[in-house]
């Protein structure tokens, strides 16, 4: 089950079906999408990047870093012997709640572009909720949509008026968010078909409970067994 939630509150709330037709959601993703696939360099000139938001960063929060390749293979060999011992238990993973990060950092709705960049920066994330005075959902802050700064970053005033604008100008909404009973496939699905690298995790009544990224799904794939996408 997913929700969607704007400046004006809860908008959806649906399955993953319902999510791919809402076309203020869609509309977000290809806008967004167009503006991180062109940037214009020192030349003038348009030069054309990959598309999508800055590298997903939740590891370094918990104080860890990406395995290397070896040892995430040995890692998965690893749970999958365990699994194998006589008497031990297998705990399958399938849904939101079983591997989303409670360690939950929003942006406040009145924050400033500076003071978002400062609370990123500070969590060590790529992304964060944005909030409003009553604590509900209204938006996505990504550390990608604030990196480029003005369209003239050697200008001085440009970026004193770029820091001092509100994030309400460049977050993502609105935007979708999962619920914890709901499947990571789906989860994934729509990370994939919105672009985005986390989704907001609330309850029934809007709440913030988390946030799972896809760095928290890859980790399982590496170091949890097993990770059941297909129920």
């Amino acid at each position: 089950m997913f929700t969607v939630y704007g400046l004006n509150g809860r908008i959806f709330s649906g399955r993953m079906e319902g999510l791919r037709e809402l076309s203020a959601v869609q509309s977000v993703a290809r806008v967004r999408a167009v503006e991180a696939a062109t940037r214009r360099g020192d030349d003038g000139l348009a030069g054309v990047i990959l598309a999508g938001p800055a590298p997903d960063t939740t590891l370094a929060a918990l104080g860890g870093a990406e395995p290397p390749p070896r040892a995430a293979v040995a890692a998965y060999a690893q749970a999958q012997a365990l699994g194998t011992h006589a008497g031990s238990e297998r705990h399958v993973l399938s849904l939101v709640e079983q591997l989303m990060s409670l360690d939950l950092h929003t942006v406040p709705l009145a924050s400033t572009v500076a003071q978002g960049l400062a609370i990123l920066s500070q969590a060590r994330v790529g992304q964060a909720p944005v909030v409003n005075e009553q604590g509900r959902l209204v938006g996505l802050l990504l550390r990608a949509d604030l990196l480029p700064g003005p369209a003239n970053f050697q200008d001085a005033q440009a970026w004193s008026e770029w820091l001092a604008a509100p994030v309400a100008a460049v977050m993502w909404s609105p935007v979708p968010a999962a619920r914890p009973d709901t499947p990571i496939r789906e989860v994934a699905q729509a990370l994939l078909e919105l672009r985005l690298p986390g989704l907001p995790v609330v309850d029934d009544r809007g709440d913030m409970l988390g946030f799972l990224s896809r760095t928290d799904i890859l980790r399982a794939l590496t170091r949890e067994a097993p990770l059941n996408l297909w129920s």
